[in-house]
């Protein structure tokens, strides 16, 4: 998922049964309508393509490295950013059907997604 500064959903992709989504987050931000300045993620996004996909969209990345690799720059100030998409998250799974996910198909989920994230912007 990609939120904004202020916490609202911009995209989401739902990655196929148990894979990985650092190949969706790829995906997401070439559906970005501008270059975003930061690209905030947590440790399960440590890759050196998917840093250098951060760096071939001008963007600069605050993603910290893992304990087993050499340490990279990330700033604190901006890395504590990430919280606004954890709680994004939270907002969402108030859903029940979000939370659990009962739907059976993809398209029904990103349906559920969808309204959820709409009335999110809506209360915000």
């Amino acid at each position: 998922m990609i939120a904004d500064a202020l916490g609202r959903a911009i995209a989401f992709r739902i990655s196929p049964d148990q894979a990985h989504e650092l190949p969706q987050a790829i995906l997401l931000l070439e559906q970005l309508p501008d270059v975003p300045t930061w690209v905030v993620a947590d440790r399960g996004y440590t890759s050196h393509a998917f840093r250098e996909h951060v760096w071939s969209l001008r963007a600069r990345s605050a993603i910290p490295s893992k304990s087993n690799k050499a340490p990279l720059a990330c700033p604190d100030w901006i890395y504590n950013n990430r919280n606004v998409v954890e709680r994004l998250w939270a907002r969402l799974k108030e859903w029940r059907a979000v939370a659990t996910r009962y739907e059976k198909t993809v398209s029904s989920y990103m349906g559920i997604l969808c309204l959820a994230a709409t009335l999110d912007w809506l209360k915000n």
